[in-house]
């Protein structure tokens, strides 16, 4: 009876101890950022997964060559993302805020507001827009389907208040036209004629001597890591390339990551 009574007792401790000290497994992580060598088909092992699994959950074909910087999903959409569109409209003084009195070089008649399809960190389809001008519109609409092909992600866009209404830090949102200076100086900027574009400024920060813009983005100065939104010259700023943009993660005197214009300036 003493012995059974014992071993009991063990029993317990031992159940009690690996109770205490058994942690669970760590939660699987619901995407990935594709890197430099990867394939849909690497990826799929990487995880457990199989290759048509993957290529189903994301959309894309059984055979698709995956694109850096481009975001794999790595279980079953809730709901599936719908085909990309886009449309042009005109604009309007009263959509960009037209100030005579500031002497903005382009007139809200030849600015246009370009909607695109786009994908949230989220992993949920928006309708965004950005202001552009006008010769520009067309190849804003042939980056943004590739970004979206490429299942590239962007934090956000206009109308914020319909597509991220939580968000309140307007330096992180992806936008084109506005009728400002260079930040610190008196000289226009490329966004003041709409042939600028930022893109995910939070990920791809500004760096000008020792300063950083935006606040609190340094994490992301490492540019050899693959973070989601991140920018890379083998992976999205391809897509702006490609179409006659110059990038600022190329310049020299400082780095703009978020940037890119028609002028290289």
């Amino acid at each position: 009876m003493l012995k059974r009574s014992l071993a009991a007792l063990v029993a317990f401790t031992c159940a009690a101890v690996l109770t205490v000290y058994v942690r669970p497994a760590a939660a699987s992580p619901l995407w990935h950022v594709v890197r430099p060598g990867d394939t849909l088909a690497s990826i799929a092992r990487m995880y457990g997964h199989s290759k048509a699994t993957l290529a189903r959950w994301n959309q894309l074909p059984p055979d698709t060559t995956v694109q850096v910087d481009g975001v794999m999903r790595l279980n079953p959409p809730k709901v599936l993302l719908p085909p990309w569109r886009s449309h042009i409209e005109p604009v309007s003084p009263g959509m960009v805020n037209w100030n005579p009195l500031r002497r903005c070089p382009v007139l809200p008649t030849s600015l246009r507001k370009v909607w695109v399809s786009y994908i949230d960190f989220a992993g949920v389809h928006h309708d965004g827009s950005i202001v552009v001008r006008v010769d520009a519109a067309r190849r804003v609409q042939n980056i943004f389907h590739t970004l979206y092909n490429w299942r590239f992600r962007i934090t956000g866009m206009a109308p914020m208040r319909v597509n991220n209404p939580t968000q309140k830090n307007m330096a992180t949102v992806t936008a084109a036209y506005s009728c400002r200076n260079v930040g610190g100086t008196r000289v226009l900027s490329e966004h003041a004629s709409g042939v600028a574009i930022d893109i995910n400024p939070y990920q791809n920060p500004m760096i000008r001597g020792t300063s950083v813009s935006p606040a609190n983005s340094a994490f992301y100065l490492n540019r050899d890591q693959y973070q989601v939104g991140m920018l890379h010259p083998e992976g999205a700023a391809r897509a702006f390339l490609w179409n006659g943009y110059h990038w600022g993660g190329y310049w020299r005197s400082l780095k703009d990551y978020m940037h890119f214009s028609l002028t290289n300036r």
